[in-house]
């Protein structure tokens, strides 16, 4: 009995024995399996930091010779901008070998460009406003023959001349010719009877000679039977007309007030040697002739 169970013991024993070293054999050949497969794997990603310090050292070597190489073309192309600072226009218009038009009538082409790119920068209203301006000024630089600036668009009078208006003498003097559209008048000098649409006032060579009105000064001529001569609007379609002056002091687009000294008197044309010095006085409406002996005052 004892011998059997003895038996039966030492057969469990090995059994467990043979058990255990069966199951730990097999953990040990499933462990050396897995590793093998875990460093296949882990072979294919092993980061290599030192390939990555010796890749980033070369990359910023690149970078520092780019870096190099641009500083040093932007050396070169600043070099070469300072080489060529200048206007080839105008170093074609200032050469001896070029014929060139008149430099004061040209620009450079950069200033043209810089003013073509300023205009269309401005705004249109910016622009009006400019060109309003740029009118004023050259409205006020007319000059009269002295050199006196005539009244500018903004400070001109209204010309209301009218049939109700009367005018002061340009001269004070006799009447040597009267006015006469209706008949014929003798004239010493020509010896001859005419028509006169004016009237010649007896005067002295050098007398001061005023307007008869306010006015604007639309004509400066020189007419071989009464000299030297000027035409003035008056408004209303009246114009005044005056002949043998000298010394004339307005000039065309001037404007005038009345009693305003406009020249002196002239010695007379030959037209008119026998009467002697005068002032010829021609009043018009409409272009046709009015007694001035009915303005004058």
């Amino acid at each position: 009995m004892r011998r059997s169970r003895r038996r039966g013991l030492a057969k469990e024993r090995f059994l467990m024995v043979a058990s255990a070293i069966l199951v730990l054999g097999s953990l040990t050949a499933t462990g050396l399996w897995l590793g093998r497969d875990t460093g296949s794997q882990d072979e294919g990603y092993v980061v290599d930091l030192s390939s990555i310090e010796n890749n980033a050292a070369a990359g910023a070597k690149t970078v520092g010779e780019n870096e190099m190489s641009l500083t040093e073309n932007v050396t070169q192309d600043t070099t070469l901008s300072d080489d060529l600072d200048y206007d080839p226009y105008f170093q074609e218009t200032n050469s001896l070998n070029v014929e060139n038009p008149d430099q004061s009538d040209s620009k450079s082409m950069s200033d043209g460009a810089q003013q073509e790119d300023s205009a269309k920068a401005k705004k249109p209203e910016e622009q009006d406003s400019e060109n309003q301006e740029v009118e004023e000024q050259k409205e006020q630089e007319v000059t009269d023959g002295e050199g006196t600036p005539a009244l500018s668009t903004a400070m001109q009078p209204a010309l209301t001349f009218s049939d109700s208006d009367t005018l002061v003498w340009p001269v004070v003097g006799n009447i040597l010719v009267n006015y006469s559209m209706d008949k014929t008048v003798y004239f010493p000098t020509l010896q001859q009877y005419k028509y006169n649409p004016a009237i010649i006032i007896q005067a002295n060579a050098g007398d001061l000679i005023t307007a008869a009105s306010a006015g604007k000064v639309i004509s400066v001529f020189s007419d071989p039977r009464i000299g030297n001569g000027i035409t003035m609007e008056l408004g209303g379609g009246y114009e005044a007309t005056y002949g043998q002056l000298t010394n004339i002091l307005v000039s065309e687009g001037s404007y005038v007030a009345a009693g305003d000294v406009i020249a002196e008197v002239a010695a007379p044309t030959k037209y008119f040697s026998v009467e002697g010095t005068n002032v010829y006085f021609k009043l018009t409406k409409d272009g046709e002739p009015v007694n001035p002996m009915t303005k004058l005052n």
